[in-house]
């Protein structure tokens, strides 16, 4: 039987400081496809896992599943999340997976004690950037006209990082948090969509809630929306050997 991740974290904070040599049950919690969700326990850790045979539904029901169970986990301590679909054919594999990043574990582990994610989206409004979110259309024949269409385009695209970029450090003086993720993509609407994260203590979240208004009042011409706490999907580390 092959093992569905969702998270690993720290066995002590559903064994009460022991630990367990064998899989052990998270009580009134399922996961993917209705199974009940378990502990694997290796060394100070426990991979939050349910069964799970190959071949099985990952659909739109299963991601939020995952996502609630790593939610669930995460009210209680710290949890470091596995991608979604992550998957272990054997006790062997998901043994060694944890062997091969321990480090790294432990390293996050200590890192986001206490901390969580919050979601931060700006949808740009101002007209001028609008401008700058045309597409330049590339002539199909070489010459004069592409190199002058090429140097438009890469302008624009300048005109947008520097936009985005200025945007960001304003909103990361406003909620001053320890650690950012940026996204900046276009929209349909021809705006660009700003999707930040921020890793902040957990006890400071209601303080990170309340600079809200005040970022809404600065950011005049941005839609503002804030999520969270979440657990730290943006703060993982970056390369994890994993199955």
């Amino acid at each position: 039987m092959a093992w569905y991740a969702y998270c690993i974290t720290e066995q002590q904070a559903f064994q009460n400081g022991t630990r367990a040599r064998r899989p052990f049950p998270i009580e009134n919690l399922k996961g993917v496809n209705g199974n009940q969700v378990l502990g694997y326990p290796s060394g100070e850790f426990a991979v939050i896992v349910s069964e799970y045979e190959r071949g099985g539904p990952l659909d739109q029901r299963a991601i939020l599943d995952h996502a609630r169970v790593v939610s669930d986990c995460f009210r209680n301590t710290t949890v470091l999340p596995f991608r979604f679909g992550t998957v272990f054919d054997t006790d062997e594999a998901l043994r060694r997976a944890v062997r091969a990043n321990r480090r790294a574990f432990m390293a996050t582990v200590s890192r986001l004690r206490g901390k969580a994610e919050m979601h931060l989206k700006l949808l740009v409004k101002d007209g001028s950037l609008r401008e700058a979110f045309i597409d330049v259309e590339l002539p199909l024949t070489a010459g004069s006209e592409y190199l002058t269409k090429l140097r438009e385009k890469a302008a624009k695209q300048r005109e947008r990082q520097t936009r985005a970029r200025a945007l960001s450090v304003q909103v990361h003086k406003l909620f001053n948090p320890l650690e950012a993720d940026i996204c900046c993509k276009k929209v349909d609407s021809g705006g660009m969509l700003i999707d930040i994260a921020h890793l902040i203590d957990g006890d400071s979240v209601q303080k990170y809630q309340s600079r809200y208004n005040t970022a809404a009042r600065q950011l005049k011409d941005c839609e503002l929306a804030i999520s969270g706490p979440w657990p730290p999907y943006h703060f993982m580390p970056g390369k994890l050997r994993t199955a």
